[in-house]
């Protein structure tokens, strides 16, 4: 039996600073992927599943950060995961950066792609 890829969307690997905060909480750190559907940071700050919190992604110089709402999805060795909530799903600057930084674009069609095992 394989086991099952519950992502909806494509990841690539990023380098990217952010700064987060919720609540009482403030924090930064380093997103190692990101989709349109959420991001892996690593950061030493202590958050908590479920938690909410407000994300400005630094994309690139001279840019103004991407700010978008996510909620905590696991906290683990390899980071914390992010799931944006509905809105930054449809932020057009997301989907511009993802889609540049996602290699063969134009092989690929809009649609979702799957894979027969």
């Amino acid at each position: 039996m394989h086991p099952i890829d519950r992502r909806e969307h494509l990841r690539i690997p990023v380098r990217l600073y952010l700064s987060f905060s919720g609540g009482k909480v403030r924090g930064e750190g380093t997103v190692l992927d990101l989709s349109m559907g959420g991001c892996i940071i690593k950061s030493e700050t202590q958050v908590h599943t479920d938690d909410i919190f407000y994300l400005q992604l630094s994309l690139g110089d001279g840019e103004l950060p991407l700010e978008v709402a996510a909620m905590v999805r696991s906290v683990s060795a390899r980071g914390i995961a992010f799931k944006f909530l509905r809105a930054a799903q449809e932020s057009k600057r997301l989907l511009v950066f993802v889609q540049a930084k996602t290699p063969d674009q134009a092989d690929k069609s809009s649609s979702k792609v799957s894979v027969a095992a």
